[in-house]
């Protein structure tokens, strides 16, 4: 639990996601802005979400939909590209989610020195997507070769898949914990944006008291008191953009309103 402070500097931390346009290769990508519009707008996302008073950044290509389980290079590629070129600006720690590929994300941690990845790392899942498995084995290994400090946050419920067997969501965090040793578990709800529920994340965390727990999707101004009673902080998207559509930009007013109501209840 003492890497949270050490990393974040306060407790219950707020991760905000920085969400990159679709990139080169994938269905939605604008190839008449190109690479140039994709910079742009995670530039002025990163910026407002900093003046905000965010804890700390989480660039993922969430519009790279549909998603692949295993990514291909050119999108590691770009997403290297854009935090390369807005690394100067960036004043708090960060962390990196390529969807929804943990060796993936590894590698770009390790080229961008981002110190923790959020990822779905261990289990087997029917999804959206297809069947989803893992082999948190090989991806522990990769991640001792190339970042052995970096920080592993596990989403254990992922968003849009189901776990393949009939575990409950507290055994699964009892032995993801045994058995893997995660840095975090993440707490999700069914899209991004979908509240966590709050017993969910009440019974996890009284089953895994050492371990950090994360409110993963849905933390809103209207909750987050509520949701940081039991978690020991929250990763936020949709939240902090205009009207809190996933689609959109971030808006200013609502990071800042968001984090004043966050340090009021840490004091």
């Amino acid at each position: 639990m003492q890497w949270l402070k050490e990393i974040f500097h306060v407790d219950k931390p707020i991760i905000a996601m920085c969400h990159l346009q679709a990139l080169p290769g994938d269905p939605a990508y604008d190839t008449a802005g190109g690479m140039k519009m994709v910079i742009d707008k995670a530039l002025a996302d990163l910026t407002h979400l900093q003046d905000g008073g965010v804890d700390a950044v989480m660039f993922s290509n969430e519009f790279s939909l549909p998603y692949l389980t295993k990514v291909r290079p050119e999108t590691t590629a770009a997403m290297a590209r854009v935090i390369g070129e807005v690394m100067p600006s960036i004043t708090i720690p960060f962390g990196v989610n390529v969807l929804w590929d943990p060796i993936a994300s590894i590698d770009l941690a390790a080229a961008t020195g981002a110190l923790f990845i959020r990822e779905i790392i261990s289990g087997v899942y029917a999804s959206d997507f297809g069947l989803w498995n893992t082999n948190v084995g090989d991806t522990i290994r990769h991640k001792m070769r190339l970042a052995p400090d970096l920080k592993l946050l596990y989403n254990i419920v992922p968003e849009a898949a189901s776990y393949l067997g009939n575990r409950n969501i507290v055994d699964i965090a009892k032995s993801t914990v045994f058995n893997n040793r995660p840095d975090a578990l993440c707490v999700s709800g069914l899209t991004a944006g979908a509240e966590t529920d709050t017993q969910i994340l009440s019974s996890v965390k009284a089953a895994v008291p050492g371990t950090v727990v994360l409110c993963n999707t849905g933390c809103r101004l209207e909750n987050v008191e509520r949701q940081l009673s039991v978690s020991d902080g929250a990763v936020v998207g949709s939240t902090f953009k205009i009207d809190g559509v996933f689609e959109n930009a971030v808006d200013p007013a609502r990071v800042k309103a968001f984090m004043d109501k966050v340090k009021s209840i840490r004091h």
